[in-house]
């Protein structure tokens, strides 16, 4: 069997980490990103391999475009000496820092953080690994629920999420010549670490959260792990320039 490989951005912990070991089930193998996290990235590796996948950790500050130049050679360096492939097939654009201020409030610093990390980011990343993906590759992005609904304090980050969305049509547009497909998953509130655990660790926030989602409760990282792998299926290649949101059905 041709196991495919995919790079997710983001993985040593939360929704990366679970969407790359359901990945690992699918026999995807992995190239994971990390930003500081060495140790967890490491063991997200071993899991991995111990589900008879194979995969690498990587460190990369996907804020940081200049760095991207030097990521993409150690890409190329990995995929020849673990898998002796010069291409990867899969691309999940997951790596985010969370902000929550009020519009009157973000500083022009805290702007240009969301933009670099969930914009920037994302745009340059994806181009500069464009030469590596296979054709009949898959761009995945993930947004957030946010760039449907407003919730005070989220306009700085819900509005590079938003521009996000746009971006993958036009990939899906521009790229699809090459069979590769682009689509956005959009989560909404999850139990994670994310924006300080808020979510998780905070009872009034998951109470409201619960109360104003359809089934009833805040979504795990297993909700959203499992969206990534169906979304990279064979079964979804069809399916190009999509948003899916898995909130949970929150504020319909």
């Amino acid at each position: 069997m041709n196991r495919k490989i995919a790079i997710v951005t983001g993985g040593s912990r939360g929704l990366g980490k679970n969407a790359i070991e359901k990945l690992a089930k699918n026999n995807v193998d992995i190239i994971l990103t990390y930003h500081s996290q060495a140790d967890a990235a490491q063991a997200v590796v071993q899991s991995v391999e111990a589900q008879g996948g194979k995969a690498v950790a990587l460190k990369l500050d996907t804020g940081a475009s200049g760095s991207f130049d030097t990521f993409v050679a150690q890409v190329k360096t990995q995929l020849l000496q673990i898998w002796q492939r010069d291409t990867f097939d899969f691309l999940v654009n997951n790596a985010g820092v969370g902000l929550h201020e009020s519009f009157a409030d973000t500083t022009e610093e805290q702007f240009d953080l969301m933009m670099n990390v969930h914009l920037k980011g994302p745009f340059f990343l994806t181009q500069k690994l464009l030469p590596l993906m296979a054709d009949g590759g898959r761009i995945l992005n993930v947004s957030s629920g946010l760039a449907r609904f407003a919730l005070p304090g989220s306009s700085a980050y819900a509005i590079m999420k938003g521009a996000i969305e746009v971006l993958t049509r036009y990939q899906a547009k521009e790229l699809g010549a090459r069979g590769i497909t682009a689509n956005v998953l959009a989560p909404g509130a999850i139990e994670t670490d994310f924006s300080g655990g808020m979510v998780r660790d905070n009872p009034e926030v998951n109470k409201i959260v619960s109360a104003n989602t359809a089934l009833g409760r805040a979504g795990l990282p297993d909700d959203i792990g499992g969206m990534v792998a169906m979304m990279l299926s064979d079964e979804a290649g069809w399916m190009t320039a999509q948003r899916v949101e898995a909130s949970g059905g929150m504020f319909i």
